[in-house]
Formats: C-alpha cells, sequence, structure tokens
C-alpha cells in the first residue's frame, strides 16, 4: 500500500511538472500588465505573440508623422526620431521560451521612427530559449540584470546597450551573429562559458570594472576593434576559430596583445 502510495504520488508530481512545463502566456497579456504597473515574475512558460517592450502601435498613435518610405533594417545606425518607452517594473523570466520577436527596439520602415524601450528596474530573462529576434540596441538597463543560461536562436542584438549594474551573459549560447558594438558596462560583466556559434562583435565596447570571457568559446571570428577593458580581463581558457581583430584594443590602458590566445 505504502509503494502505491508513493508511486500515485509521484506520477501525480510527474503531471504537475508537464502542466506547468506546458503553460502558455499571451504576450499581450504581458504587455497589459506592464503598462498597468504590474510587476513580471514568470517561470516555465511559453510567451506567444510578438512581446514588443516599445509599444511601438501605441506610441504611433500620438505621433503625427507621416509614412515615409525607407529600406528595413535591423542594424541600421540611425537613433534620428527615436521614440523611448521605460519599463519602470521588475522583469523576470525563467525558463521561458519566447515564440515570437522580443523587442526593445524597432525601427519604423513607414514613418523613419525608431522605438527604443529601456528597464528601470531589475532585468531577468535567465534560462530562457529565444526563438526568434531579440533586440536590445539601445536599450539601458539601470539595475541587475540576468539572461544567464538562454539560448539565442535568431538574430540578437545589444548595440550601444548601456549595463549600469551587475551585467550576467555565463552560459549563453548564440546560435546567430552576436553583437555587442558600442555597448558600455559599467559594473561586474560575465561572459564566461558563452558558445558564440557565428562571428561575435564587441568593437567599440567599454568594460569599466572588468569582464569574464573564462571558458568561453568563439566558433566563428571575433572583433574586439576599439574595445577597452578597466579591470580584470579574465580570458583563461578561451578560444577563437578564426580571425580576431584587436586593432587599438586596449586592457587597462596597454595594447592587447592577441598571440598569448595562441599559448593556450
Amino acid at each position: 500500500m505504502k509503494n502505491k502510495k508513493l508511486l500515485l504520488a509521484f506520477t501525480l508530481l510527474l503531471i504537475s511538472t508537464v502542466t506547468v512545463a506546458q503553460k502558455k502566456i499571451d504576450a499581450s497579456k504581458i504587455m497589459e500588465d506592464i503598462k498597468t504597473g504590474k510587476s513580471i515574475s514568470i517561470n516555465n512558460a511559453t510567451i506567444i505573440g510578438v512581446l514588443d517592450f516599445t509599444y511601438m502601435k501605441e506610441a504611433l498613435k500620438k505621433t503625427s508623422h507621416k509614412k515615409k518610405s525607407s529600406w528595413f533594417n535591423w542594424n541600421s545606425n540611425s537613433s534620428t526620431n527615436e521614440i523611448k518607452k521605460i519599463i519602470d517594473v521588475n522583469v523576470s523570466f525563467t525558463n521561458c521560451t519566447f515564440i515570437d520577436d522580443v523587442l526593445a527596439y524597432i525601427p519604423d520602415e513607414d514613418t523613419g521612427l525608431t522605438f527604443t524601450a529601456s528597464f528601470e528596474n531589475e532585468t531577468i530573462f535567465k534560462n530562457c530559449l529565444f526563438e526568434s529576434k531579440a533586440m536590445f540596441k539601445y536599450s539601458r538597463f539601470e539595475k541587475n540584470t540576468d539572461f544567464s543560461g538562454s539560448n539565442f536562436k535568431d538574430d540578437s542584438t545589444f548595440k550601444y546597450a548601456k549595463f549600469d549594474r551587475e551585467i550576467s551573459f555565463a552560459n549563453t549560447t548564440f546560435h546567430e551573429i552576436a553583437t555587442f558594438k558600442y555597448a558600455k558596462f559599467k559594473n561586474s560583466t560575465s561572459f564566461n562559458d558563452v558558445l558564440f556559434k557565428d562571428d561575435a562583435t564587441f568593437k567599440y565596447s567599454q568594460f569599466l570594472d572588468g569582464v569574464n570571457f573564462k571558458n568561453t568559446i568563439f566558433k566563428e571570428n571575433l572583433n574586439i576593434k576599439y574595445m577597452k577593458v578597466s579591470g580584470k580581463f579574465d580570458i583563461t581558457n578561451i578560444k577563437v576559430g578564426y580571425e580576431i581583430d584587436s586593432k587599438y584594443t586596449k586592457i587597462n590602458g596597454k595594447s592587447f596583445n592577441k598571440s598569448i590566445l595562441d599559448k593556450k
């Protein structure tokens, strides 16, 4: 009898676990909660629909810009006519899957406007799977931020992003080109045990309180041209598959000698 009760309890636990793992939440519900000032804390869920932190559709209703013909480019350098949105609640996603785009940056081809979102409080995307685009270009993260253990399957960008507090990308995987060009990291930063399957660029990025690249693997090319690091620079067991562009790179005021990687 005791064994049967244990088996029943274990079966119910498995059913409960599967149920939680399969929980689905509409992105529009999350956006509505943020809009009404509710902090977001979601675990073990699949997010359906585009999660637009810029609230572009809502912002467009308040603008008087007429339609403008232009070429749509995710990697455009232009920040002209930027419409900024501040997310002023805690945002936490753990073990979540995002089926559609997660957007904190949208260049609108019809109006020529660029919509961005920044995060005023703690921001967590831990052990998450981004099936589609993850766009955080120009985003500012004012409190501790955690993307550790996450998996970026499609395009992603943190170009021009600013991280004011601690930030972790530890144990993440980037399947497509990963862009941190011009990103600014003011506090402790971790990129240890990261797998970059395509090119990675940290060109012009700044690390003001050190950076950890321990055990990080760059399968393709690594661009750290003009990158500046102040503080600890841990590249223990780092591996780069092809070319390293380290022209004008400065580590604590000294030029970076990429030949030290050949000795590892």
